[in-house]
């Protein structure tokens, strides 16, 4: 008997029970006043996650939804556009402008590093015309578990006019970002990351600047028009049906973040970015990606000489129910990944570190017994430590 299932993944990711019996309640009118209360009241707490006091619409989708919401409304067919990509979503977020019409420059880095500021830099200063109208990134890529500087790359921007869209679906909540006060046009994100509900919300904020981008655009679109989405959102409505068991869990999860507070949130993401580090590699792993570039959402371990990361996820689902990711494209069966973020306690952490090596210890990896979860206790208690000492 294994138990509750250990959902270590990037997405989706553990729902609090808090918001499971929210969820579970009667259907309401979406066009009554009921709903209007909730309605207003998650726009204005997703706002204050993405650090904005400009536009915020949700959409019934999936993040990647959210993501061809942005390109179909702030990018025209034709319009020359600069991908960013250090993964398999950064090459999805440029798909998506291509399968639109836009002319797609990518610009990629190898997957485990993050973007370097300096070439896009270089990039954009050699656009004299002002040719790039859109600039496509991503925060946090969990193919890989790196994530990107966006603060520094769009410091590196410089005052070129190109829009910023910003995929942040996993990031958002996770990693710090803050819309407003780094100069960021168009944010992404999504309800089954750092949000702790289930997916099936996707989240696009936008400011005024891109708004008279859309305004201006030749291109067209329904469902994702998000001058449709403002209008009915004045009247504290969606355009369309919303999933409303869906928006009772994003309002009580946006009260659980509220309660911890986002500044702590985030400094409780690093933590798990170093207690999972710190303990794989306390066993003799190897890293994808450097201190540098890590995600504190997620971390590629590279599986062992001779093991297959595979036969590492299917041991640790059928013996103890844990259920870490795979490797996506070039890296399947290479790597895997230990998701940590949203809904995931010190706990769950030493837990799959422990199970981690009573795993590779089956396999016959030579590994010393121990020794992982000995250091993922030790970053739990000089955690404690830290937070004694702040109270």
């Amino acid at each position: 008997m294994n138990g509750e299932q250990y959902l270590l993944l990037p997405g989706p990711t553990p729902v609090p029970e808090r918001v499971v019996r929210a969820m579970n309640r009667s259907m309401i009118n979406h066009r009554g006043p009921e709903f209007k209360a909730i309605h207003d009241e998650v726009v204005e707490g997703v706002k204050k996650i993405y650090h904005t006091n400009q536009h915020v619409v949700i959409y019934p989708s999936s993040g990647t939804g959210g993501l061809e919401a942005a390109v179909a409304n702030f990018i025209a067919p034709g319009d020359r556009v600069l991908a960013i990509s250090i993964g398999v979503f950064g090459d999805r977020f440029a798909d998506i402008a291509r399968a639109f019409g836009a002319k797609v420059e990518q610009l990629s880095f190898p997957w485990g590093k993050r973007a370097d500021p300096a070439r896009i830099k270089e990039k954009l200063e050699a656009d004299t015309n002002h040719e790039i109208k859109a600039i496509l990134m991503t925060h946090n890529e969990t193919s890989t578990g790196a994530y990107n500087d966006i603060k520094a790359i769009r410091k590196a921007m410089g005052d070129h006019p190109a829009l910023t869209l910003v995929d942040s679906v996993s990031g958002l909540a996770a990693i710090d970002l803050k819309m407003d006060e780094w100069g960021l046009d168009v944010v992404v994100s999504g309800s089954q990351k750092a949000f702790m509900i289930p997916p099936g919300l996707s989240f696009l904020a936008f400011n005024d600047r891109a708004l008279e981008v859309h305004r201006k655009r030749s291109n067209s679109c329904f469902y994702w028009n998000v001058e449709t989405s403002l209008e009915y959102q004045a009247k504290g409505q969606t355009p369309f049906t919303p999933p409303i068991s869906l928006y009772y869990g994003l309002q009580e999860a946006l009260k659980m973040i509220q309660e911890e507070g986002i500044d702590q949130i985030t400094a409780r993401h690093r933590h798990y970015r170093k207690l999972v580090r710190d303990s794989v590699r306390a066993m003799g792993l190897q890293l994808l990606t450097d201190d540098e570039a890590a995600s504190p959402a997620v971390t590629s371990v590279l599986a062992p000489e001779g093991i297959g990361a595979n036969s590492i996820r299917q041991y640790m689902l059928e013996k103890f129910n844990i259920v870490i990711a795979g490797g996506q494209k070039d890296l399947d069966d290479v790597i895997f990944r230990i998701g940590h973020l949203g809904y995931i306690r010190d706990l769950d952490l030493l837990t799959v570190i422990t199970a981690l090596e009573i795993t590779l210890l089956q396999l016959n990896v030579p590994i010393q017994q121990g020794a992982g979860p000995r250091k993922a206790q030790e970053c739990i208690i000089e955690r404690l430590g830290d937070i004694e000492r702040m109270e």
